[in-house]
């Protein structure tokens, strides 16, 4: 069983005093990332680990470590070489690009080389569709890929080099990319790059400046305003628009005709104000469940509603529940 380094446990900690103390069970997806950078995947070891530090159970840990594809459950190679065959990049050559490196390489969907350096795998949509066909490397961007060019970068993977993705820095392995997802930062000599748009994402702006066509009243020079100014601004909207409403006129129930013919007001009714006090008690009375405590697990609701399912039994031992069948004629 694999024992995790101090380095990690600390890690775990510090990921997991990111979120309140009631909401802990949040940290399990950047937790998962975690042990995944240590091993490669998320090992039985690992869901045991991430369980442990939660207190929650292997099965709980284990259901969402299974719906991610991220997560990984068996041995991953270095690089995870993804292929978009979706309908685009289809349309346009993944599937070629797919098979070629399927053949090249000699494994198939989900599957390592022998030297532990690649694992290809099919992908769904990685939202690129104007730089289709396209493929990623640890989910770093090669663009407009064709056969020659996705052997060739596969190649200088398994050779030791690390190609330059399209848009992005330069390459990491998989355990060092899962530690940039679990929430720190990579320290590695150029591990952060600057990227502009590629073309195809500037369409159409390109098109918007071609015909003229802008937004109302927009001005590209406007400075981008701090997150204090933006909440002062706010505020201050905020007063002002409170302060333009106009005063809530107080609900008068209609007249009741008196025995004499004449009306006779009933008095008013602050019809607002019962619905504000409504809505308070419902929330007094349904406080948000914590992590451990699912909503309306309360086994003392369920016992009683069996002991009054059982009370309710007719004395000849009908089902109460067949009374919508015989209710009519009863």
């Amino acid at each position: 069983m694999t024992v995790f380094t101090e380095t990690t446990r600390e890690r775990a900690r510090e990921i997991i005093a990111r979120y309140p103390a009631d909401r802990s069970r949040s940290a399990l997806l950047p937790l998962l990332h975690l042990v995944q950078a240590e091993e490669g995947y998320v090992s039985p070891a690992g869901v045991e680990f991430c369980a442990e530090v939660l207190g929650l159970n292997k099965a709980q840990v284990g259901a969402v470590a299974t719906f991610y594809t991220m997560y990984k459950r068996k041995p991953t190679g270095d690089y995870l070489v993804s292929v978009c065959t979706n309908t685009m990049c289809n349309v346009l050559g993944g599937q070629e690009v797919y098979d070629s490196l399927a053949e090249h390489l000699g494994v198939g969907h989900d599957e390592t080389t022998v030297d532990g350096k690649i694992t290809l795998e099919h992908a769904e949509c990685l939202a690129a569709c104007d730089y289709g066909p396209v493929m990623t490397v640890n989910y770093d961007f090669f663009d407009g890929v064709d056969p020659q060019t996705a052997v060739g970068v596969v190649d200088e993977l398994r050779a030791g080099g690390r190609p330059m993705p399209t848009r992005g820095a330069r390459l990491c392995t998989l355990k060092e990319m899962a530690v940039q997802l679990a929430g720190f930062a990579d320290e590695r000599e150029g591990a952060v790059a600057d990227g502009g748009p590629g073309e195809p994402s500037l369409r159409g702006l390109r098109l918007a400046q071609q015909h003229g066509i802008s937004v109302s009243g927009f001005d590209p020079n406007t400075p981008i305003r701090s997150k204090a100014e933006a909440d002062k601004a706010a505020a201050e909207a905020k007063a002002k628009a409170e302060a333009a409403k106009p005063a809530p006129a107080e609900a008068v129930a209609a007249p009741v005709k008196g025995g004499d013919g004449a009306s006779t007001p009933t008095g008013t009714s602050d019809t607002a104000g019962d619905a504000r006090a409504a809505a308070a008690a419902g929330v007094a009375a349904n406080a948000p469940a914590a992590d451990r405590k699912p909503a309306g697990d309360d086994a003392g609701a369920q016992q009683r509603n069996l002991n009054e399912a059982k009370a309710g039994t007719d004395a000849d031992g009908a089902n109460p529940g067949d009374a919508s069948e015989t209710g009519g004629q009863k």
